[in-house]
């Protein structure tokens, strides 16, 4: 069970319905539904009752609500008390951020940051996950944006983001590929995929490619090691007609006339980010960043 879940849970017997605690969320309701049915079946108990008029919470239900209050209110006191205790703020906080981070994910995190600690000066860096990775455990960076969770004791993670991806297109392909619910990856065979080469974020890569392959996309040769796609490289290749790329619906970037962007039938890829910082770290400043990414992940 993550905190993640233990949220929602709490929102939706809150809330009454999965519409509403959708809203408080700021998640879609077939994120909800997921993330509830992926903890009854973790559990083996049904945890909620649903009605036309909405849920309400079984007994196993009542039992887990009490208990994931507790949690949650011990993990937010747990966060006070690591920020009271630890080394002052002041001085420069160095960030590790990927490309196409969520437009509207820092901006409130780093305005309580500096409402807290004006003193805090936030250095930014855009860098590949395993950039961010190797600059971690250099001492270079005191917290990155990841979009794999590293593996072992050295550093503290948390899901602050998950997208689900779609894909854009030449609007002339896409008009062709597009059914009412969107465009099925079967349907992108024929064309190159512009991805990111696997040494910016391995687990990632495999992933993602991996879902791809088995969908029958020929994905062709990978990118050069260290290659930069930014928007315009992307943007570029799609609108020839002859490539796709994907992107959240959320995509920061401006997007021409030329180039249509359409969700993926079934949502079959998705796209994480974890906030990562050492597990040694005491700064103050820090830990209230952490406290700021501290929201149910958003869809």
């Amino acid at each position: 069970m993550e905190l993640r879940e233990l949220r929602v849970f709490v929102a939706v017997v809150e809330e009454g319905g999965m519409s509403a605690a959708a809203r408080r969320l700021h998640v879609s309701q077939s994120a909800l539904s997921q993330t509830i049915n992926t903890l009854e079946r973790a559990l083996g108990v049904k945890l909620l009752e649903r009605s036309s008029t909405g849920v309400r919470a079984t007994e196993a239900g009542t039992v887990l609500l009490t208990e994931a209050r507790a949690v949650l209110a011990r993990h937010e006191q747990a966060l006070r008390t690591v920020a009271s205790l630890s080394a002052q703020g002041g001085g420069t906080l160095r960030l590790g951020i990927p490309l196409e981070l969520p437009p509207k994910l820092l901006t409130p995190v780093l305005g309580e940051l500096a409402l807290a600690y004006p003193e805090t000066r936030v250095q930014a860096r855009h860098l590949s996950t395993s950039a961010q990775l190797a600059a971690l455990q250099a001492g270079e960076l005191d917290v990155g944006l990841l979009r794999e969770r590293p593996v072992g004791p050295e550093f503290d993670a948390m899901l602050v983001v998950r997208e689900n991806l779609g894909v854009l297109l030449a609007s002339h392909v896409a008009a062709e590929l597009a059914g009412p619910e969107g465009i099925c990856l079967e349907a992108l065979r024929e064309l190159q995929w512009v991805g990111f080469p696997r040494s910016g974020s391995p687990a990632r890569w495999d992933e993602l490619t991996s879902i791809l392959r088995s969908h029958g996309l020929d994905l062709g040769p990978e990118p050069p090691e260290g290659q930069s796609l930014i928007a315009e490289v992307k943007l570029a290749a799609v609108t020839t007609g002859r490539a796709f790329t994907l992107a959240p619906p959320n995509w920061s970037q401006p997007i021409p006339d030329t180039v249509t962007w359409s969700p993926l039938v079934g949502h079959p890829l998705v796209r994480r980010t974890w906030v990562v910082w050492p597990a040694s770290s005491r700064r103050r400043d820090l830990g209230h960043l952490i406290a700021a990414f501290d929201q149910p992940a958003s869809e």
